[in-house]
């Protein structure tokens, strides 16, 4: 009867360090801690994956709060099953929850169906803000490539005679770029003689 961690972060800059330090103090060993850093609602996690390989009947996944596991209900629930199916207890550090109690499962059912609500709710607010953000006029996404002097130099050497592929390669920029800047349909006009 092991206990077996499984803790994730949702990006490459923040640290792990956190929760591995907590499996630490609950007695896990190094070798028993399976880590990523992938997004919650990510259906491909190796590392989730092979810890649920690993463990064992009697065995104990212990976990630091719920959405490190799971960003759904659904997702959380079958996750259980999966773990029952297997003689696997799951145990949430942080929440002091242990599903080998029928009060531990009910209290990891409510907390995942919050969990699952507080998500929809912060998806809510994200839309929002970028709503908001819209309208005073805040752009998205990359920056241009082709600026007003770029545009204006593809130009000019589009009038001097050079072919398309010569554009791109003096500027770098992509075939679609320089279309773009020649005008769109204009440009693909004068592009079809490439």
């Amino acid at each position: 009867m092991a206990m077996v961690a499984y803790i994730r972060v949702s990006s490459i800059g923040q640290s792990l360090e956190a929760q591995r330090d907590k499996m630490l103090a609950a007695g896990i060993e190094p070798g028993h801690i399976f880590e990523e850093k992938r997004s919650g609602v990510d259906s491909n996690r190796p590392a989730l994956k092979d810890a649920l390989r690993f463990v064992r009947k009697g065995d104990t996944l212990a976990i630091t709060k719920i959405d490190r596991l799971a960003r759904s209900a659904s997702d959380l629930l079958n996750i259980v099953n999966e773990l029952k199916a297997k003689g696997v207890e799951l145990r949430v550090l942080d929440q002091s929850i242990d599903t080998s109690s029928p009060a531990g499962r009910a209290m990891l059912q409510m907390l995942a169906v919050f969990a699952e609500f507080e998500t929809a709710i912060r998806a809510e607010r994200q839309m929002d803000g970028i709503a908001k953000a819209k309208e005073k006029g805040t752009k998205f996404g990359r920056k241009p490539q082709a600026t007003d002097d770029v545009v204006s130099s593809i130009r000019q050497m589009r009038t001097e005679g050079l072919l398309i592929k010569d554009i791109m390669k003096a500027t770098g920029l992509s075939k679609a770029t320089v279309y773009r800047a020649l005008g769109g349909a204009e440009g693909e006009q004068q592009g079809a003689a490439v």
